[in-house]
């Protein structure tokens, strides 16, 4: 009884990390018809910091020290966190939710790639490559190639799937820096949300005007982004990975774009076409294909650190 009520736990905490995460590309859609998109930003990440520092002060739990590792985490506070969640915002002004959902689970794929060049250990098999080679198929198809790509806003569209490539630059910065580090996940992700914090802090004022006023839907909007799909989210996300262990709990980027787009056609009545659905389960496919590891022989390799490891998972 005991195993049964612990395996429905993690099981509804896996759903709601999937419905807030899927319902992230909502509210940035919401946020952005009241507010700039670096406003939109700046309040998800200071909603998102908040959080983080609440919970940090709830377990004793101090930022980390060092001025080299906090330089490390402003690099990555940029490329996980403040870049792809401004390119995401700007995006959405012109796609819709739905696609900016689907373009979020090419990630996985833009990984693989890079991995393949940035990490010597990470080597391609005939399998993973195929699995690269499907996501991007499914990515042409969602956009409808055999068109012509019309229709589609090619600029919005660029930035959503140039904020997907952020986070496995980021990842990759931060497993090549971060590497072994003391510091708990949540102390480096506090300190990391409150770095981005800063930096749009600093960039807002500078690209936009001050809002005439604060339209309340929209704030609530990003208040929840912050909120929930910042904060809460990545305490959600650690307790997975120490309970189920990271590759269950990454498991829930494949249901993210289906929950954006149920939600972007039911709730904003966003246009579905066939090869919407059709490109992003072959985009999710590919991105499954490119995640199987082949089975090893010899040595077991040493894994990498867990802290390391599951930070870089949480911050996106």
């Amino acid at each position: 009884m005991t195993r049964s009520r612990a395996l429905l736990d993690w099981r509804l905490r896996f759903a709601a990390l999937s419905l807030i995460w899927g319902f992230s590309f909502l509210l940035i859609k919401v946020g952005t018809d009241g507010y700039a998109p670096f406003q939109v930003t700046f309040g998800r990440l200071l909603f998102g910091a908040a959080v983080l520092v609440v919970a940090m002060v709830i377990r004793r739990d101090g930022l980390p020290r060092g001025a080299r590792t906090w330089g490390h985490l402003a690099v990555a506070a940029l490329l996980l966190n403040a870049a792809p969640f401004s390119l995401f915002a700007y995006a959405e002004l012109t796609i819709p939710s739905t696609l900016a959902g689907i373009c979020n689970a090419t990630s996985p794929l833009w990984g693989m790639a890079l991995s393949l060049v940035a990490l010597s250990e990470d080597r391609p098999t005939r399998l993973r490559v195929a699995g690269l080679g499907l996501g991007f198929l499914g990515v042409l198809t969602v956009l409808g190639a055999w068109q012509g790509f019309e229709g589609m806003d090619a600029r919005g569209t660029a930035m959503a799937l140039l904020a997907s490539l952020c986070y496995p630059i980021g990842w990759i910065y931060v497993r090549r820096t971060l590497a072994g580090s003391s510091h708990s996940n949540l102390s480096l992700t506090g300190a990391q949300l409150l770095l981005a914090t800063l930096q749009l802090a600093v960039v807002t004022p500078l690209f936009t005007a001050a809002p005439a006023d604060f339209p309340l839907l929209p704030l609530f909007a990003i208040a929840a982004l912050g909120a929930l799909g910042t904060g809460f989210a990545v305490l959600l996300q650690y307790g997975l990975v120490t309970e189920v262990g990271p590759t269950t709990a990454q498991m829930v980027t494949y249901f993210i774009p289906v929950i954006a787009t149920a939600a972007g056609v039911t709730l904003l009545d966003e246009p579905l076409t066939w090869s919407t659905p059709v490109g992003a389960l072959i985009v999710l496919a590919g991105a499954a294909l490119t995640q199987v590891r082949p089975r090893r022989r010899g040595p077991v390799e040493q894994p990498e650190p867990s802290s390391t490891r599951e930070h870089a998972e949480a911050v996106s």
